[in-house]
């Protein structure tokens, strides 16, 4: 066998011309690349910055080189994402994330041709999926892009961008230099125009006229074709009898939607409160004209629409729909956020808090986990509102000492309360009301 030394491709690198360091581009270079790469707007970051204090850790497990991020929108065409007919929208969807995946690739093609180390995570799916139901995506798109200067986000937790609106999808890549040249900064100004359209137009109530989002809500109904979703579906198949029990749970038309969402891509429910929200400049004149005709062209035909809304039994959406909403019909279904250890469960407790399930609650619960999971915990529920902190504070009016892996499965439903509590896997100390109480507030 031939030594290393000898080998040609070795051969060539030690035989050829010394390769000089790359040139880096500079802010307004990149900011022009990515434009010229069919990007409608792009702000660069630099992975210091105080804005992404709260990001800085997952990028860089990811890709740990990451010294700037240079975030992008694509536009997305506004008529379509209005239409009630949810194929046209969805297809939109698509188009304009297949291009903003494009542009980003195309970028990091530029960048590594002229020897510059660079990476662009997904738009959306795939993601990291083995992580679900914790964080899967690599990128937070959304505080990357705030902090770029793209926009600020609304109330309906989407970006609004100051010319374009929430007619946008997001896209980042990561870049292995410094950057040099002026700094993009968030805009002085946030263009959400707080007029509450996604408000009425939410056919889950995720939006509050506070600003309080319900995430379970959302992702419920929006995302039933994705992950959770799909999930319950699949435990459906695997529950039904025969045919005919199988029918009884799932009407054709579902069958059909899970079908399409394998073969063509699956699809946004909703995503009404981005196809009423007036905001940005290029968006503003009808709302501005005429507020009567613009409710009636865009927000009145999605609230009339007959059809499907996926809640969970004793959910705040439930009640919404039904109250709000009477040309809808509720769908009840389970819920699919199965936290898979105990850090999960306190720390997406509240994207499952049901405010409206709280109401009148007023209580404090100490939990103690053991097992392979150690770890102590106080939950508060006041007012409406839900607090998680470490270790036992104050007076507990329940104490629960739980084994961590049967709680999980209790969680999930695979293993019985009655059992856990009798073979002492769970105890309670004080009334077993107050647990009662407490998942009235999360129902799954």
């Amino acid at each position: 066998m031939s030594k290393f030394e000898d080998h040609p491709t070795v051969k060539r690198f030690r035989n050829g011309t010394p390769v000089a360091a790359p040139e880096p581009l500079t802010a307004d270079e990149l900011r022009q690349l990515c434009l010229d790469c069919g990007a409608d707007d792009a702000g660069l970051v630099s992975i210091d910055r105080p804005e992404l204090d709260d990001q800085r850790e997952d990028i860089l497990r990811h890709a740990p080189w990451t010294r700037s991020l240079l975030a992008f929108v694509c536009r997305m065409n506004r008529e379509p994402i209005r239409s009630p007919a949810r194929s046209i929208a969805n297809l939109e969807f698509h188009h304009t994330g297949d291009n903003v995946n494009d542009v980003a690739r195309l970028v990091v093609t530029e960048l590594e041709e002229r020897g510059l180390r660079a990476a662009n995570p997904s738009m959306g799916f795939p993601m990291e999926i083995q992580d679900f139901p914790g964080k899967i995506w690599v990128v937070s798109h959304k505080p990357v892009a705030v902090a770029a200067g793209l926009g600020q986000m609304g109330i309906h937790r989407n970006v609004i961008h100051p010319k374009f609106g929430n007619f946008i999808l997001l896209g980042t890549v990561l870049l292995g230099y410094e950057v040099s040249g002026e700094p993009t900064m968030p805009i002085d100004y946030n263009p959400c125009l707080e007029c509450k359209l996604c408000v009425a137009a939410c056919p889950v109530g995720a939006i509050s006229p506070q600003g309080d989002f319900d995430f379970n809500a959302c992702y419920t109904h929006n995302y039933r074709e994705f992950m959770g979703g799909f999930t319950d579906w699949t435990e459906q198949v695997v529950d039904s009898r025969n045919r005919k029990d199988y029918r009884s749970k799932v009407s054709d038309s579902e069958s059909a939607s899970v079908w399409q969402s394998l073969s063509f891509g699956a699809n946004y429910k909703a995503a009404y409160c981005l196809a009423v929200c007036p905001a940005g400049d290029d968006v503003i004149a009808p709302w501005l004209n005429d507020k009567k005709q613009f409710m009636k062209d865009n927000l009145k035909p999605l609230v009339d629409k007959d059809e499907d809304i996926y809640v969970i039994p004793g959910s705040d959406a439930a009640e919404h729909v039904a109250k709000r909403f009477p040309n809808k019909t509720p769908r009840e279904v389970r819920g699919s956020l199965h936290p898979k250890s105990i850090d999960n469960f306190l720390k997406y407790m509240s994207l499952q808090f049901q405010p409206g399930q709280a109401k009148g609650l007023d209580a404090t619960y100490h939990f103690t986990f053991t097992g392979l999971e150690q770890r102590e915990a106080t939950v508060r529920i006041v007012d409406q509102k839900l607090s998680v902190s470490e270790g036992h504070v104050g007076d507990a009016d329940l104490k629960v000492k739980a084994d961590s892996t049967t709680w999980l499965k209790f969680l999930s439903r695979e293993r019985n309360l009655a059992w856990a509590l009798l073979t002492l896997r769970i105890k309670l100390f004080g009334s077993p009301l107050w647990l009662v109480k407490f998942g009235k507030c999360f129902p799954s």
